[in-house]
């Protein structure tokens, strides 16, 4: 089985991104699922209901959030019955949503885990023993399972890959918006990169207009960011995962650019 996961969609160009590049790599790499990080597809802040709609009819066939889950305050009249979209699982319980859902394709049924991380993020529930506990659930269903693990420090990342080696097929990073040079597979088979990277603007700071950026540092004043334009990217891993086992045997990772 060959999995597509897509890094941050970052806004509308994040958005054009996919329109663009997705059903090509498709073809290309045979993808049999994919699966996109959306918690900043709406104008850098969140998810819609429409633009979540947008996402499915390109070719997604599951979303993943993160610790911007809530900046759109519609999602709260939608994530409850959309079974296709998770939001971190460690939030505390009565939280709307679910942390984790299934997919199900050519008669195979997939396991999608979100998490957040802790360090430099909201105190959320820990999302160590939490995963174990989720997992142990997911496993009742199925052995093939892919974490997105939505943190800031690398060290909690590459962390929580070693923890669930060969418990999941894969702990994918997201949030960090630059794509990291460390996919492999883990002792046990489990596939692993820090971060996925980022699908949207590619002349930017992490989205974001690079000018905003640029002089927030040099002048440590406040100022509103606004999602960036121009040249566009995916960015993107592909994993091959065997159907019986659950456990990854390859891990690539995509990126790819064009004028807007």
């Amino acid at each position: 089985m060959h999995v597509l996961f897509i890094g941050d969609i970052m806004g509308k160009p994040g958005r054009e991104a996919v329109k663009r590049f997705l059903n090509p790599i498709k073809l290309e790499y045979k993808i049999d699922v994919t699966i996109a990080n959306a918690e900043n597809a709406a104008a850098g802040k969140g998810l819609t209901k429409a633009i979540a709609e947008e996402l499915f009819d390109n070719g997604i066939q599951f979303l993943t959030m993160g610790n911007h889950v809530w900046d759109q305050r519609e999602i709260m009249n939608f994530i409850d019955r959309e079974p296709r979209l998770v939001r971190p699982a460690n939030y505390p319980v009565g939280a709307p949503g679910q942390g984790y859902g299934f997919l199900r394709t050519m008669g195979i049924k997939i396991g999608i885990l979100n998490l957040s991380g802790r360090i430099f993020l909201p105190p959320l529930d820990d999302p160590f023993s939490g995963a174990i506990r989720f997992i142990n659930q997911i496993k009742q269903e199925t052995p093939i399972i892919i974490v997105d693990f939505h943190a800031e420090a690398t060290s909690e990342k590459v962390a929580l890959g070693w923890f669930l080696d060969g418990l999941v097929s894969a702990v994918v990073g997201t949030h960090t918006h630059i794509q990291t040079a460390d996919a492999r597979l883990l002792n046990q088979g489990t596939a692993y990169i820090t971060d996925v990277g980022m699908t949207g603007p590619r002349d930017s700071v992490l989205g974001i207009k690079k000018e905003i950026i640029i002089n927030r540092f040099l002048t440590q004043l406040p100022a509103k960011f606004e999602v960036a334009s121009g040249a566009i990217q995916i960015n993107a891993v592909i994993i091959d995962i065997d159907e019986k086992s659950g456990k990854a045997q390859q891990i690539e990772r995509i990126q790819q650019f064009a004028e807007a």
